[in-house]
């Protein structure tokens, strides 16, 4: 990769491990939880959202559309109610591979761009303007964005269920042979 290329590229990179370490051995309960009265989105939703992001960022620097297998796999970026679509039941190992291969895509597209190219300008949404150099460190800058929002799950998912687990080691008092036995359960 030229230099600039490969430094934007290292950025989108540390910040996707990063995401996978965050994310690794979640449970399934876990990774659909939308946070206390289920009204935020959930880890997947937020994982399949930056995928299909960066995916399509990939195919506007490539000046192509996203191939409708892809579209219908990651896709749309938002339901009817202007939300993220809602996901439930995919497991994080499938989750993440899928990613991989969207990760894998930027790697491959930014070996082939030039430093020099990071300054073309491409469109996005609602005609908006950004150089190839703005949408890459974009897809970095984006991941690390929603990083806090699921690290903020996982922090309520953790006081939940420390919660829950609370009201199962409470103390519990019991008869023995005409006496009090009083047991942490």
């Amino acid at each position: 990769m030229e230099p600039v290329v490969g430094m934007l590229y290292s950025m989108v990179d540390g910040n996707y491990k990063r995401l996978k370490t965050i994310v690794a051995g979640m449970s399934q309960e876990e990774l659909d939880y939308k946070g206390p009265n289920q009204k935020y989105n959930s880890t997947a939703q937020l994982v399949r959202h930056l995928a299909y992001v960066d995916l399509k960022w990939i195919f506007r620097i490539k000046g192509e559309a996203v191939p409708r297998e892809l579209e219908e796999k990651f896709g749309p970026s938002f339901d009817k109610n202007d939300q993220l679509p809602q996901l439930k039941g995919i497991s994080v190992d499938v989750l993440m591979t899928d990613y991989d291969h969207v990760v894998q895509m930027i790697k491959l597209m930014c070996y082939q761009l030039t430093d020099k190219q990071l300054h073309q300008t491409v469109e996005y949404e609602n005609g908006y303007k950004a150089t190839i150099q703005w949408g890459i460190w974009h897809i970095a800058d984006h991941n690390g964005y929603h990083q806090a929002h699921i690290n903020q799950l996982r922090k309520w998912f953790s006081q939940k269920s420390e919660k829950r687990e609370g009201q199962h080691h409470e103390k519990r008092d019991f008869t023995i042979g005409g006496g009090n036995l009083s047991l942490g359960r």
